[in-house]
């Protein structure tokens, strides 16, 4: 069992923070073990407290008109999950967890005054925002008419295989439990879509699905596909 201690002192988000800092958030903090499949917040629930993934996985994802889920963010250890409750506004997405987890939770009011009067830990709160946003202009230019069909796939397949790929003899498989289901709430399209989509590019020699596992066999070849004209 990780102590809480000991997961301040590993999570990458405090590396720049003080001692002092670090010694205040330890005594308002608190770990939660969180089960598969559990939600650890849902959209507009008042949400009190700040969580960062310590272990597991945790899918970020919005509900359509239709109640369909398009997964937004797929989150790993060291991640911070919900910087958006500093505005102190309802939560704006759902939290699932994709395996056991263990999340480190900080009441929002008690962190706030911890990152006044650290600089340093502040400014990495605000990169870690900043990178969310950027990959959020890049989800946005691929779900344009820019790329289309087997290239959106593509496109996600390429960006899961770069966090969260483990080199093996047949090339980069994807490190999580995927599932074409969970590929079409990641591309916000139907599951048959999805499917055929991932036959083309099995034909193609792009992608091998064996034993619910995702294995790109060339990752140049893949991106070379979905950025060619």
């Amino acid at each position: 069992m990780v102590s809480l201690k000991d997961a301040i002192a590993a999570t990458e988000i405090f590396k720049t923070a003080s001692q002092t800092s670090l010694i205040e958030i330890a005594a308002f903090s608190s770990l939660l073990k969180v089960d598969k499949g559990k939600h650890l917040f849902r959209d507009k629930e008042e949400v009190k407290s700040i969580y960062i993934l310590i272990t597991g996985r945790a899918s970020l994802y919005k509900l359509n008109s239709q109640g369909e889920k398009k997964v937004i963010f797929v989150y790993g250890e060291g991640s911070m999950l919900n910087e958006v409750m500093l505005q102190d506004l309802p939560a704006s997405i759902n939290c699932e967890m994709l395996e056991q987890s263990l999340v480190l939770a900080m009441p929002v009011t008690r962190f706030w005054h911890v990152m006044e009067k650290d600089s340093g830990l502040t400014k990495v709160i605000m990169n870690s925002m900043a990178l969310k946003i950027r990959r959020l202009y890049r989800q946005l230019k691929n779900t344009t008419n820019d790329l289309t069909g087997e290239k959106r796939l593509a496109a996600k397949l390429y960006k899961l295989s770069k966090d969260y790929g483990i080199k093996q003899e047949d090339g980069l498989c994807i490190d999580l439990n995927l599932t074409i289901t969970y590929l079409a709430e990641m591309l916000g399209s139907k599951r048959e879509t999805v499917s055929r989509q991932a036959k083309k590019l099995v034909d193609m020699h792009l992608l091998v699905i064996h034993k619910n596992k995702f294995i790109i066999p060339d990752q140049q070849k893949l991106s070379d596909f979905f950025k060619k004209p």
